[in-house]
């Protein structure tokens, strides 16, 4: 619930900006995670609902909510810094804050910051993430997120 209200102020804050623009607004259906441990029954379709928004050439914001590999619901609300650009991909890091997994801080919110590498191409991106592992707490995988741009 609280990311949702992370959501909805991030939202509106960009909504009431006199230059907000629409086409800088990205929307995702969760995330594909290729976990390490493939004998963990982990659940590596992770749908849900997301959006971020462009600020500049190396900012985002983000945030939305998910089924996680442990099949319990998780939100989270952060921000991407991608300030290098190789070959048309972005470089970078994506920091914020998740809940909802149940063996990582009994579920409550948590920080971590991540790498990730973004390629975008007219209406759509594909957004990878370096997941590392968390002792028995958090499984390593790379996630991929497919988005696709507002007109």
């Amino acid at each position: 619930m609280k990311a949702l209200l992370a959501l909805a102020l991030l939202l509106s804050a960009g909504l009431a900006r006199a230059d907000f623009d629409a086409s800088r607004l990205w929307v995702n259906a969760g995330f594909y995670s290729a976990h390490f441990d493939t004998d963990k029954g982990l659940r590596n379709a992770n749908p849900g609902l997301g959006f971020e928004y462009k600020l500049d050439d190396a900012w985002s914001a983000t945030a939305g909510r998910f089924i996680n590999s442990d099949s319990a619901n998780s939100s989270y609300v952060g921000a991407y810094y991608q300030p290098w650009v190789v070959s048309g991909i972005k470089l970078g890091v994506v920091g914020g804050a998740f809940n909802g997994y149940p063996k990582a801080f009994n579920g409550g919110w948590f920080p971590a910051v991540l790498p990730v590498a973004t390629y975008e191409s007219g209406p759509w991106g594909l957004n990878v993430a370096l997941v590392p592992p968390l002792k028995d707490r958090l499984y390593g995988a790379l996630s991929f997120q497919l988005k696709f741009r507002l007109p």
